[in-house]
């Protein structure tokens, strides 16, 4: 595994992202055979997170070699990202030479906007998969998709599973499980749901009306306003 050529991987982070949509698969993708990971963003000021904590960038946007693997997390901040032109800059410039593009949850909209998505099937956050058509691409109900070099996944958590679909794919399915044993990734939730449709339908409806409605409208927005 020590031998593995370097392969680049390159997360572009942004203010107010959703850290485990960034943390999650990078804990994971660092451990990948030739793995050399990078968080870029436009300068190297900390970060700020939507938890309220900051993350501290290894490399600015100018500085960055080009990615193997390009990955866009999500987070709050996504609707005022949309009208940063460096990031989507970046995103566009990396994306067009990466070997994988891809995103976590509604990170998607970053790639979208970069006009990586056009004519490809995606997913995101479940709150704004309504929103995807906006950037081309076709809703697939999946916690992760591939489509060509494309790859999204769906909300935050779904970053985990991404990355050891992504291990799998490029270094076999035993690479992947030694990776998860390592973390002890085992997931066992103490209520069912984290799905709408595994979620009863009360909670569905109430984190609509008290959050997504209204993010998913932001969202439309920004898409709109950035076209």
């Amino acid at each position: 595994m020590t031998d593995a050529p370097q392969f680049h991987v390159v997360f572009a982070i942004f203010d107010r992202i959703t850290q485990l949509d960034f943390t999650g698969p990078a804990q994971f993708l660092c451990r990948m055979p030739g793995a050399k990971l990078h968080v870029a963003a436009a300068t190297l000021d900390p970060v700020m997170t939507d938890a309220g904590f900051a993350i501290v960038p290894t490399i600015s946007f100018d500085d960055c070699p080009q990615a193997d693997l390009l990955c866009v997390p999500g987070g709050l901040g996504v609707p005022a990202a949309l009208a940063a032109t460096p990031l989507i800059d970046f995103v566009r410039r990396q994306g067009a030479a990466a070997q994988w593009v891809t995103s976590v949850c509604t990170g998607a909209f970053i790639l979208g906007r970069a006009g990586l998505l056009q004519g490809k099937r995606a997913t995101t956050h479940w709150g704004y998969t309504a929103q995807l058509p906006l950037v081309g691409a076709t809703h697939e109900p999946a916690r992760t998709v591939f489509d060509g070099n494309v790859i999204t996944a769906g909300g935050v958590t779904s970053g985990i599973d991404f990355a050891l679909s992504v291990i799998a794919h490029l270094h076999g399915e035993d690479v992947a499980r030694s990776i998860q044993l390592s973390l002890e990734y085992d997931p066992a939730p103490p209520f069912a749901g984290g799905t709408p449709a595994t979620s009863p339908e009360p909670i569905v409806a109430m984190m609509r009306e008290r959050f997504y409605d209204a993010r998913a409208a932001e969202m439309e927005a920004a898409l709109n306003a950035t076209a």
